[in-house]
């Protein structure tokens, strides 16, 4: 968290705002996060322009005046928060840089666990670190038979494939989830069990439950704020994440949470079997 919704929301409204702006005096209050000296970020952030404000993966990619990237990675509960030159915004809380805009406005980025990280890339390191991830799961270049072809490779857990970044880009477990529901696969399937039939399926799947996040702007569970402060509103459309115990919305058998790799997954015991009954 966040995930590819959160993320593309942030992009969308900063892409409003941003373009043609020009970065002014930086704050730092947390310089661990930018991994550089706090001298050398101001500086070579002084007076660039933002260009355009891109999203790959789970990373808002800001393009900027000078043949420079600022790469900005949420980690668990990083927030980017975007305010208008007329609104004078009070810093949010565990705030750790502030962008002043010129010829107004202001870019926070909070982060109450810093677990996230914002870098300074040339537009060659940029591309380098854009190779190493997976596709965009909606984008053309994955097809269903690219995605079946990754799969049948792996005996990982699928939920655990899904979360790897170099497979496919942005899904995190929340999606992960409720993807795997709507497509009735378990969690625990190896990648590789998956037929053709059933991976074009959970594909598509991905590709809804994304689409619908997007839309109402991301899950808020604790932390997550779109760029204007509000909270995601796709919290009530989950159907398994966070449900153990309530009845599925399909059978009603009570929602399961098992945990592995690190990470709780939840599940319908009834219509996401282990060992399916029947393949599609």
């Amino acid at each position: 968290m966040p995930e590819l919704p959160e993320v593309e929301t942030i992009v969308r409204q900063l892409a409003e705002h941003l373009p043609g702006l020009r970065i002014g005096e930086v704050r730092i209050t947390h310089a661990d996060l930018i991994r550089e000296s706090p001298e050398s970020f101001r500086k070579a952030l002084w007076q660039a322009e933002f260009v355009r404000v891109l999203r790959r993966g789970k990373n808002v990619v800001f393009e900027l005046s000078g043949a420079q990237i600022l790469l900005v990675n949420l980690g668990m509960t990083g927030q980017l928060l975007f305010g208008a030159a007329e609104e004078c915004p009070e810093p949010p809380p565990h705030c750790a840089l502030r962008f002043s805009l010129l010829p107004g406005g202001t870019l926070f980025y909070a982060d109450a666990r810093r677990f996230g990280r914002l870098l300074r890339l040339t537009p060659a390191e940029w591309t380098a670190e854009s190779k190493r991830l997976g596709p965009e799961p909606l984008g053309s270049e994955l097809t269903d038979a690219r995605f079946f072809q990754g799969t049948s490779k792996s005996r990982s857990p699928i939920r655990s494939w899904l979360l790897d970044q170099t497979r496919i880009a942005g899904i995190g477990n929340i999606y992960a989830n409720e993807a795997l529901f709507r497509s009735q696969v378990h969690p625990a399937r190896p990648a590789s069990s998956l037929s053709e039939a059933e991976t074009a399926l959970l594909l598509a799947s991905i590709r809804i439950v994304l689409e619908e996040a997007i839309h109402l702007q991301g899950t808020t569970l604790q932390d997550y704020r779109t760029a204007e402060g509000d909270k995601g509103n796709f919290g009530p459309r989950l159907l398994v994440y966070g449900r153990e115990g309530l009845p599925c919305s399909v059978c009603e058998t009570p929602v399961a949470r098992t945990v592995f790799g690190n990470r709780s997954a939840f599940f319908c015991p009834k219509c996401q079997q282990e060992v399916p009954s029947s393949g599609l």
